[in-house]
C-alpha cells in the first residue's frame, strides 16, 4: 500500500473507531484517554518508524518558530469569544439540557470531575488532535497527495471523529451546525499549520476553543 493510501486509511479507520467507541461503548472518559493515545499518537507514530525518509517531516512538526504564533495568540482568544458568545446567543434557542446529563451517564463526568476532564481536554487532547489531524492528517498527507484532498480529507474526519460524542447532547439540526463548523474549524486549523509548516499554530488555537467550550460546560454544570 503507498504512503497516501496508508495515511488516509489510518485516519479514516482510526477515527471511525472512536467515534464507534464513543457511540455505542460509551466508555468512562478516563478510560477513553489511553485509547486515544494509542489511536492518535503511538499507532500513526508507526507510520515514521516504518518510513525512515519520512521521519524529518515528523520532526519539522514539532519545530518551534515565533512566526505566526502571536497571530495564533489572538486569533485563540477571538475564538474563545465567538464560542462563548454564541452559547449565550443561543441558549435560549438551542437545548443544552442534554450536555451535562449525556456526559454524566456516557462518560461518567461530574461536576465534581470536571476540573480535571477540562485541564486534559485543553492541554492534552487538543494536542493528540492537532498532531492526529493536522500534523498527519494534513501536513504530512498534502506531501503524497493534492492540497485540496489534503484540505477536505483531513477537516471532514475531524468532523466525523466527534459525531460519537456528540449525537446524544444535540438535535440533529443542531448536530449537522456544529459539524459544520468542525469542517469550516479544520480547514481553518490546516492553514494556520500549512503557513508554518508545524502544529503549533492549530494547537494553541485549539487549546482556547476548549478553554470557551469547557467554560460552557463549567456554567451548564452550575460551578460558574
Amino acid at each position: 500500500m503507498n504512503r497516501k493510501r496508508t495515511i488516509m486509511a489510518m485516519i479514516f479507520i482510526f477515527s471511525l473507531a472512536i467515534t464507534l467507541i464513543d457511540a455505542f461503548v460509551h466508555p468512562n472518559y478516563f478510560m477513553k484517554i489511553p485509547i486515544k493515545i494509542i489511536f492518535f499518537l503511538a499507532l500513526p507514530m508507526l507510520f515514521f518508524v516504518r518510513n525512515k525518509e519520512a521521519f524529518a517531516d515528523f520532526r519539522n512538526l514539532f519545530v518551534f518558530r515565533k512566526k505566526g504564533i502571536l497571530t495564533a495568540l489572538f486569533l485563540g482568544l477571538g475564538v474563545y469569544a465567538v464560542i462563548l458568545g454564541g452559547y449565550f446567543l443561543t441558549r435560549n434557542i438551542i437545548d443544552y439540557s442534554n450536555v451535562t446529563s449525556s456526559l454524566t451517564s456516557g462518560m461518567g463526568i461530574t461536576a465534581e470531575n470536571f476540573i480535571y476532564v477540562s485541564l486534559y481536554i485543553s492541554l492534552m487532547n487538543s494536542f493528540l488532535e492537532e498532531f492526529f489531524f493536522r500534523g498527519y492528517g494534513f501536513i504530512t498527507l498534502k506531501k503524497y497527495t493534492s492540497r485540496k484532498v489534503a484540505y477536505l480529507f483531513s477537516s471532514s474526519l475531524f468532523a466525523v471523529y466527534h459525531i460519537g460524542m456528540l449525537v446524544e447532547m444535540f438535535h440533529f439540526g443542531a448536530l449537522l451546525l456544529l459539524l459544520l463548523g468542525l469542517i469550516v474549524g479544520g480547514c481553518i486549523f490546516n492553514y494556520l499549520n500549512e503557513r508554518n509548516d508545524n502544529i503549533y499554530p492549530s494547537w494553541f488555537v485549539h487549546m482556547f476553543a476548549n478553554f470557551a467550550i469547557n467554560t460552557v460546560g463549567f456554567i451548564l454544570f452550575g460551578v460558574l
